[in-house]
């Protein structure tokens, strides 16, 4: 029997020409985090899965906790097979992988563990060909910044890029600060040890695929860019929702909001990429550039709506009021639902509404940006009684990572009926796989020495300049947030505030 040759898929030309960084040190500072085992180390493993990590690639792990080489392998391999894109773990690959796993036990303000690490570090150096490009990542509350960064330092971990030799970056989880004044601060310590471009400052929802695909989508298509603007928007509209609750951060949501924890970084940047002006090279700091604009022209807040989940269902279990959560004040006003009506004050986006909403325990968890269209100018089939749709441009970021397109099209039949269809692309479906995580796209960029997809200094305090001024304002404020049933849309001043604009919501 003859072995039927399959075409090639024509949309995975030019996977197999990913660029593999050269060998370095990556250096995880809380490795016995629930980061480091979630998300770092099985993206880490993912990476070496498909070919694009370098033989002598080396990952050093660092924490309090006691702990040997072998048993940090065994702690990761465990994790790795609970939550690696790649799972479960292939042997062979694991084999390799592990090889390169290292751990040192020490405190972060103790300056001797700095002395081993660096011992351990130049080592590798020598058996494993790292050459002395060294990576951080801080994968620590900030209040750890400041130890980790004076201590690398001091122990001559840190090498000036201005005098050339192996290289040093440094990146930085978030939250990158809890307002203004304290987002300025970590940025000062940071910019203290090390040179801006030395510094990546990690949003993962830049490491989303069809977040990147923003950009593609904008400035690569003709059909796109041309009504990309103010004539033919009538507005956005950004929903970032979650089903979840607090889960075991009730200490951390509490002290902060989603706000804080949504909105100021992932949904801004959203807003950034939506909004920007096309960039004149596809590179870190032109990229950048055009994120800022967008982010200066933001208008001041002048309609927001803050809510807070109170018991309910969601996905058909019965889940608890946001002020019955653990380690949460029983009479707290945090806000667990935040909607916005935003504007980008440029020549573009003039009096085109961006109406964001981010919420827990909604009743899916869906990030989506939806773009609607104008309506024709001309209602040529009102006096037949039909009634036309917007067209709507829908970006899936998760799940289901994809773009859809909605129109109206005639019913087949003698008469004219028109309906609402879709368009899909789905990015598993149409290149044949998941696309990969968003650390894993991170931490490669990172080795790569790329920082299109970090923010910025002045991206970071920009963004917390537009919003403090509201979250002072709900601080003021003694009213307690908006009320709505867990497993909702949230409440109804947030409908109110879109649906004043004879608008709606989209249920994604």
């Amino acid at each position: 029997m003859t072995a039927v040759e399959l075409e090639p898929n024509p949309l995975r030309e030019g996977l197999d020409q990913e660029r593999v960084p050269e060998a370095s040190c990556l250096v995880i500072f809380g490795a016995s985090g629930d980061l480091t085992q979630r998300k770092l180390i099985p993206a880490l493993y993912s990476l070496a899965h498909d070919g694009l990590l370098p033989s002598g690639q080396t990952i050093v792990g660092i924490a309090r906790a006691e702990m040997t080489d072998e048993q940090f392998r065994a702690t990761m391999r465990e994790a790795c097979d609970k939550h690696a894109r790649t799972a479960p773990v292939d042997d062979a690959v694991w084999e390799t992988f592990a090889r390169g796993l290292f751990y040192v036990q020490g405190e972060f303000a103790d300056r001797d563990a700095y002395a081993r690490l660096r011992e351990r570090l130049e080592g590798f150096d020598k058996t494993r060909g790292t050459g002395g490009r060294r990576i951080y990542y801080l994968a620590v509350p900030p209040d750890f910044f400041d130890d980790i960064a004076q201590n690398l330092a001091a122990s001559s971990m840190v090498n000036d890029p201005e005098k050339r030799g192996p290289y040093t970056r440094v990146i930085i989880e978030k939250p990158f600060g809890h307002d203004l004044e304290s987002a300025r601060a970590l940025n000062q310590i940071a910019v203290s040890i090390f040179r801006e471009r030395q510094v990546f400052r990690i949003d993962h929802y830049l490491g989303k695929e069809t977040v990147q695909n923003l950009l593609v989508l904008r400035f690569a298509n003709g059909i796109f860019e041309p009504f990309w603007n103010r004539q033919y928007i009538d507005h956005v509209q950004i929903t970032v929702a979650e089903t979840i609750g607090v889960e075991k951060r009730g200490n951390y949501f509490d002290a902060n909001g989603i706000a804080r924890d949504i909105i100021q970084n992932h949904m801004l940047q959203l807003v950034s990429l939506v909004g920007m002006e096309p960039p004149v090279a596809f590179e870190a700091n032109s990229v950048r550039d055009e994120k800022v604009k967008v982010l200066r022209a933001l208008r001041p807040i002048e309609n927001a709506v803050r809510g807070q989940y109170v018991e309910g269902s969601v996905l058909g279990e019965e889940a608890a009021a946001y002020r019955a959560e653990d380690k949460v004040d029983p009479a707290s006003n945090t806000e667990t639902y935040a909607a916005l009506k935003v504007y980008v004050d440029n020549w573009r986006w003039a009096d085109v509404p961006f109406y964001l909403r981010a919420g827990k325990r909604l009743p899916k968890r869906v990030t989506d940006i939806s773009i609607f269209f104008r309506q024709a100018p001309y209602p040529l089939f009102s006096r037949l009684g039909v009634k036309m749709q917007p067209n709507v441009l829908a970006i899936r970021i998760q799940p289901d990572e994809g773009i859809s397109l909605k129109f109206d099209s005639k019913v087949p039949g003698p008469a004219i009926r028109t309906a609402p269809v879709t368009m899909e692309f789905r990015y598993a479906t149409s290149f044949g796989a998941e696309p990969p995580e968003a650390y894993e796209r991170l931490l490669l960029e990172t080795m790569l020495g790329d920082a299109t997809l970090f923010a910025r200094r002045d991206e970071i305090e920009t963004a917390w300049a537009w919003l403090d001024p509201l979250l002072q304002r709900w601080a003021r404020d003694p009213r307690p947030p908006h009320f709505y049933p867990a497993g909702t849309w949230g409440p109804d001043e947030a409908d109110a505030l879109i649906e004043g604009d004879a608008r709606r919501w989209r249920r994604p």
